[in-house]
């Protein structure tokens, strides 16, 4: 499986075009989306080209393709707004002979989850981070809308296992872990 990884796009314009483009232009399985989509919060500025009602229409248009789980901003307005699901607090995907544990991060934390999975995908800090730490890997795609920690904006690619963090702006890679065989 091949899947294309976001967070925290806080409802900018451009941001969700570019993921849209990837998503596009890639040869993907599924868009999994962290959370934080469509507002900014109270403790983020405004991100730049921030158009929510441009960011439904975008990601209405994948609609089919996204697994989504929400973030500390979603509300129960967002769920009437668009057509894939954007309530729940974590899923599950079974993929590539891994069990992955999605959620945006403000309830479970790498430091605070439940067990039974092989890979923890979440956002919610704005900084991208990729490791492995007791057989389990975990994920934070940082945001693609308004990154922290000196970081550019980034998404992460997963392929059969292996994953990648890149930087939205230039394609680079800031991280890679490679998954395990078989």
């Amino acid at each position: 499986m091949r899947f294309l990884i976001a967070s925290d796009i806080h409802g900018a314009e451009k941001s969700a075009e570019k993921i849209a483009s990837l998503y596009g232009n890639g040869s993907y399985d599924k868009l999994l989306l962290l959370g934080d989509l469509l507002y900014h919060g109270p403790r983020n500025d405004l991100p730049s080209s921030y158009a929510p009602k441009k960011v439904i229409e975008i990601l209405s248009s994948l609609s089919s393709s996204i697994i989504a789980v929400r973030g500390n901003c979603e509300a129960e307005v967002d769920q009437m707004v668009l057509p894939f699901p954007v309530l729940s607090e974590s899923t599950m995907i079974f993929a590539d002979s891994y069990t992955i544990f999605m959620t945006h991060g403000h309830i479970y934390t790498p430091d605070k989850h439940p067990a039974g999975f092989d890979a923890f995908f979440s956002g919610h800090t704005h900084i991208p981070v990729l490791e492995k730490r007791n057989g389990i890997t975990y994920l934070n795609p940082g945001s693609v809308s308004i990154p922290k920690g000196g970081f550019s904006p980034s998404y992460a690619i997963w392929d059969g296992g292996n994953i990648e963090v890149r930087n939205l702006d230039d394609d680079s890679i800031i991280f890679s872990l490679q998954g395990r065989k078989g």
